[in-house]
């Protein structure tokens, strides 16, 4: 399997209204570090996974929607707790609608929310 990734970051407010999350109950910012990782089994005719700046520009628009956003008030999380690993399986299933995957046999993308703790999250095609 090949791989090409990109990285990128975004900014985010939310709260976490569960007492699973502690403090994080309050509303927060969040600051991400989002990491899109494109594969296929076999390089195309071009000899490459996916153009890079493609995939770089895929992943920067995905995150647009969410940046600087209040995912509370975000129409699209109505309703949902937007744990990490909630946002990672979002970013990821947008990513999947983007035409620069349509050739991909996987995509993961991983956020990291320190340089200890991160969610990676990855579907085949």
């Amino acid at each position: 399997m090949f791989t090409v990734t990109v990285r990128d970051h975004v900014m985010v407010a939310h709260s976490l209204p569960r007492p699973v999350f502690g403090p994080a109950q309050a509303l927060h910012g969040a600051t991400y570090v989002v990491e899109a990782a494109f594969g296929r089994r076999e390089l195309d005719a071009d000899g490459i996974v996916v153009d890079i700046g493609a995939a770089q520009s895929a992943l920067h628009d995905t995150l647009d929607t969410l940046r600087y956003r209040n995912l509370d008030e975000h129409p699209e999380f109505e309703g949902v707790v937007t744990s990490t690993e909630v946002l990672a399986r979002w970013v990821t299933d947008r990513l999947a609608e983007s035409p620069v995957t349509a050739n991909l046999d996987r995509l993961e993308v991983v956020l990291r929310e320190s340089p200890d703790a991160w969610v990676a999250y990855a579907r085949d095609r």
